[in-house]
């Protein structure tokens, strides 16, 4: 019987990779591409890391799965909710191989909280509802738990980075790849299994992080001894965990290993796309906004945690409107056509529609004009080399879900631009100062996300690779199990039938406190301002 082994390395970038391997310093991965293939893998656009492993999963683009990201726009609203695995509109591998009676064990994959009763286990991701440790609310079966609790997340916040915080970061990130992967061995020692599926998050911190002593050409670059090898010394270590899981599975196996998205360095320009479209008269602010955003700090900073809980299910209503806020408190809505969400990782604008926004301010039909002459608006600005349809990117039955238009930004001397969240009067583009070059939450971390990742099998294929959703079909392929309609294609060149028809879950909502602690979460990895 054929088996499976995918291992997800979250942000591993090609231009770093292939140099390693070539030199020696990474030989497991180079043993890969030496007696299987290996590409160049493009993620989806933006290259964000909740649509990104969710088409690697489903075969889809997010218009079909509709996780665009960790949050989405209540209809008919200006309000945010978290997103879950429960929001998923098209099935999984680990949904499809279980109702075809293969057995499955899925580990840290981001989308997958709640954890699913599978034919087999499930360790969720890090969008699940804690800080830096699992608990048992997403391990399935529960009689996992005394193995899974070590599974760690970014054992530290990501925001408030300080000198000392990168000496205290390394060697958690290093520790965390051994902890992981003698996770993964011991159950694949125990555990039978035909689909198998790990994803390591550590190359996706330290590149975020440590870029700026890595890359001597780097705007931020800071020489210091200590990390100039940081990125290379975690990917020596997920090579060799690599190495350790080849040896384990054995060559009856298919071994797959992906990135959901490459990585590069960050420049010294930074952008504020509300700034831009106030300049341009089609955003207004209010003129005293900031109030709402600095209380919800000051709460999420200093009520206990233990009674966090308690004052957001008594309050919800308020917690709510918080919430909602923070975020577009210093729009004016009435004398709005259009906003960014400001998202670092995922730059877009949204069209203020009547009848779909509680203050529409653009005619329903009037949108097409405007979102051409705002595109074309948008596209005139130096920093933004395209500007997306959400139609021309997208296509399924959740495309309603995404930014009206999405945003591509050109890169500075190969260097990506950072969004940060404006402030009403400020700058649409500034300079960091070299106080500023470490990062953070403020400034924008000194490695972001690139649009192309790695693929790699451990058998030659007939198919080339061209982007992620080929991944979920190559898996079926080799299992023989028939699958529902897909983007991808399968690498083996024999995509099995589209026979089976599978049903949406319903989607359940988090409850308030589980949305705090996903929120603080985020929060400090960076996601959110």
């Amino acid at each position: 019987m054929r088996r499976v082994m995918i291992i997800g390395l979250d942000g591993a970038e090609p231009s770093l990779v292939e140099p390693w391997m070539n030199a020696g310093i990474l030989p497991s991965l180079a043993q890969l591409r030496d007696t299987g293939s290996y590409f160049r893998c493009a993620s989806t656009i933006p290259p964000a890391t909740f649509p990104a492993w969710t088409t690697c999963v489903t075969g889809v683009n997010p218009g079909k799965h509709r996780l665009f990201d960790f949050t989405e726009l209540v209809p008919g609203t200006y309000s945010l909710r978290f997103l879950n695995a429960s929001f998923r509109g098209a099935p999984a591998l680990w949904q499809i191989l279980s109702a075809a009676g293969k057995r499955v064990g899925i580990l840290g994959v981001p989308g997958t909280y709640p954890p699913e009763p599978v034919n087999g286990f499930m360790v969720s991701g890090f969008d699940t509802p804690v800080t830096t440790r699992i608990d048992r609310s997403f391990v399935y079966p529960k009689t996992l738990y005394p193995l899974a609790r070590r599974w760690v997340f970014a054992d530290f916040q990501e925001s408030h980075i300080s000198a000392r915080w990168h000496e205290q970061a390394l060697p958690k990130l290093l520790k965390a790849i051994d902890e992981k992967s003698s996770i993964v061995l011991e159950l694949l020692k125990n555990d039978s299994w035909d689909f198998f599926m790990v994803v390591f998050g550590e190359s996706d911190t330290v590149a975020h992080h440590f870029w700026l002593f890595h890359d001597e050409r780097s705007p931020r670059y800071i020489p210091d001894p200590r990390f100039r090898h940081a990125i290379q010394d975690v990917y020596q270590k997920l090579d060799a965990a690599v190495g350790k899981i080849l040896q384990k599975v054995g060559s009856d196996t298919l071994v797959i290993v992906v990135s959901d998205h490459g990585f590069g360095g960050a420049g010294d320009g930074i952008l504020y796309l509300n700034n831009f479209l106030a300049d341009h008269a089609v955003l207004k602010f209010l003129p005293a906004a900031i109030g709402s955003n600095v209380m919800k700090r000051l709460a999420l900073r200093y009520v206990p945690a233990s009674w966090q809980g308690k004052l957001f299910r008594k309050f919800q209503g308020v917690a709510e409107r918080m919430e909602s806020r923070s975020r577009f408190a210093a729009i004016d809505w009435n004398a709005t056509r259009a906003w960014s969400e400001e998202l670092n990782y995922f730059p877009s604008v949204r069209i203020n529609l009547k009848g779909r926004e509680p203050n529409g301010q653009v005619d329903p039909h009037d949108y097409e004009l405007f979102r051409n002459e705002l595109i074309a608006l948008l596209e005139s600005w130096g920093p933004i080399r395209k500007a997306w349809r959400r139609e021309e990117l997208y296509e399924g039955p959740f495309v309603e879900y995404a930014p009206d238009i999405l945003l591509e930004l050109q890169l500075e001397n190969g260097y990506s631009y950072s969004c940060l969240r404006s402030r009403p009067g400020g700058p649409c583009l500034r300079r960091i100062t070299p106080e500023e070059r470490l990062g953070g939450k403020e400034q924008g971390m000194n490695g972001n996300h690139r649009p192309t990742g790695v693929l790699f099998l451990s058998e030659r294929v007939a198919e080339t690779c061209t982007c992620l959703a080929d991944v979920a079909p190559t898996v079926l392929a080799a299992l023989g199990i028939a699958t529902p309609p897909m983007d991808g294609k399968s690498l083996l060149g024999n995509s099995p039938d589209h026979k089976r028809n599978f049903s949406a879950p319903s989607p359940i909502d988090y409850t308030p406190e589980q949305e705090l602690i996903i929120e603080e979460r985020l929060r400090a990895l960076g996601y959110l301002e």
